[in-house]
């Protein structure tokens, strides 16, 4: 049996890309519930129209994670709706591909705001309803950006860090208090959604397709995972940078793979949620 069966999935960056298409396949792994939450309310009524044609119980709200208020009014009425959710998947996230020196503080401060913090304030907003519920499971977009420095996305990778750093925290947390919540933070490489259009993908590491990605990051829902790295050089890479001295590190990482060099071709889109 799917452990999506009859549950309720809340998923942030809900309208579009791999969280538009984690939320049609929950349902089809029959979840009773999604409630799709995203700062782009247009995109919002068209993904919520498209899945309720297709007879699915949806619900929606015009939330921007970074606004830790918002947050919390919104988290209100789903908690009284349904006195909690039991899949959250913390997904909304943008990228400001420039120079750091190119960044304003507003882009800074954003970038942060909704990657790191944004998480932080939705998971915070139902964990304690998960924990009296005796069952949650929060997972974690991140990105293998939280897992290497890469130049031409500084501050994309700092909050990459900061997700991964908390997401794994949050896991090691949980177990040690014997709460029924489970974690699993994933970190993929490029996903070919438009928000990383232009890039030029490392060697080894193609761009990874939405629909594959979507269905994998389900996959390790139902087999209770921890941790989802994709595709398989990513899974590599903390090893390859525990062992490797820095220099060699950044040699191999720039000039072999060319991971230092991906973001240089970059174009994206302008809004990203």
């Amino acid at each position: 049996m799917s452990s999506f069966k009859n549950k309720i999935v809340l998923i942030t960056g809900g309208a579009s890309g791999i969280g538009y298409l984690m939320g049609e396949k929950a349902l089809q792994r029959e979840a009773r519930k999604l409630i799709i939450w995203d700062i782009n309310e247009d995109k919002l009524l068209e993904a919520a129209k498209r899945l309720s044609k297709q007879g699915y119980a949806i619900k929606t709200g015009v939330v921007d994670v970074s606004d830790p208020e918002q947050v919390q009014q919104e988290a209100k009425k789903v908690l009284d709706e349904h006195g909690s959710v039991d899949m959250l998947f913390n997904n909304a996230g943008i990228v400001v591909g420039k120079k750091f020196e190119e960044h304003s503080t507003e882009h800074i401060k954003k970038t942060m705001n909704i990657n790191s913090l944004g998480l932080m304030y939705v998971a915070r907003a139902f964990l304690p309803a998960m924990i009296e519920n005796g069952y949650g499971y929060i997972i974690n977009i991140a990105s293998a950006a939280g897992l290497t420095p890469n130049p031409g996305m500084t501050v994309y990778a700092a909050s990459k860090w900061a997700a991964v750093g908390w997401s794994e925290s949050l896991n090691l947390e949980l177990k040690k208090n014997d709460d029924p919540v489970k974690v699993l933070t994933v970190m993929p490489s490029y996903i070919n959604t438009g928000m990383f259009a232009g890039v030029t993908a490392p060697l080894l590491m193609p761009l990874l397709d939405p629909d594959d990605i979507s269905t994998k990051i389900l996959d390790a829902v139902e087999r209770e995972k921890e941790r989802l790295r994709e595709p398989f050089m990513v899974k590599l890479t903390p090893f390859i940078r525990g062992i490797l001295p820095a220099k060699i590190y950044n040699f191999v990482a720039g000039k072999i793979f060319g991971v230092y060099d991906s973001m240089n071709t970059f174009i994206g889109r302008k809004t990203d949620h």
